[in-house]
């Protein structure tokens, strides 16, 4: 029984100790409590601290980065915009040009024209009055055969001592040969 008791004795005891707090477990646990606090803290202040800074940062600069991405993209649709009604505008000077081009190519065609037919005209005068200098010359001609004729005949009058009548008989026959309008143009 003693043998029993001492077993039953420490079996107590070990369940006693077990769930049993001592002053010194409860101090151990309180400066553990305050322990960690303080090491929380401390952590929290040189470790937490920092890495909430550091994200916190990020997350401003990401929010930054996002805003930046989006105005720029908005500046370029503008930009984009502005560029497709300067390249309409282009277009359209383009056309005017062309079109103003194609306008003094007509006036300079038209021009070039008018002086090609002014120039014509010019020539056909030109011609028209050398063709009447030569129709000039060609009666002066004619006139001065006409006067030869005439002066052969008055030799061959003078030779044959015609009287005047048969002269301006023979006179009147050349003219008639010769012709009035040859004489007279």
């Amino acid at each position: 029984m003693v043998g029993n008791t001492m077993i039953l004795a420490a079996q107590t005891e070990g369940l006693s100790r077990l769930f049993d707090l001592d002053f010194q477990l409860l101090a151990d646990a309180v400066l553990m409590i305050i322990a960690m606090f303080f090491l929380f803290l401390f952590a929290s202040h040189f470790l937490f601290n920092p890495v909430r800074k550091m994200l916190q940062d990020r997350q401003a600069k990401i929010k930054g980065e996002l805003d930046q991405a989006a105005s720029d993209q908005k500046s370029a649709a503008e930009a984009r915009a502005l560029y497709e009604d300067k390249l309409k505008q282009v277009g359209k000077e383009a056309e005017e040009i062309l079109a103003d081009a194609r306008k003094r190519g007509m006036a300079n065609e038209a021009k070039i024209v008018a002086e090609a037919k002014d120039e014509a005209a010019k020539i056909v005068e030109r011609a028209r009055v050398e063709a009447e200098l030569e129709k000039q010359k060609m009666a002066d001609e004619v006139k001065r055969e006409m006067i030869a004729v005439a002066s052969v005949m008055a030799a061959r009058i003078v030779q044959a001592n015609i009287d005047a009548n048969a002269q301006h008989q023979l006179i009147e026959e050349t003219l008639k040969e010769i012709g009035d309008s040859t004489w007279l143009s």
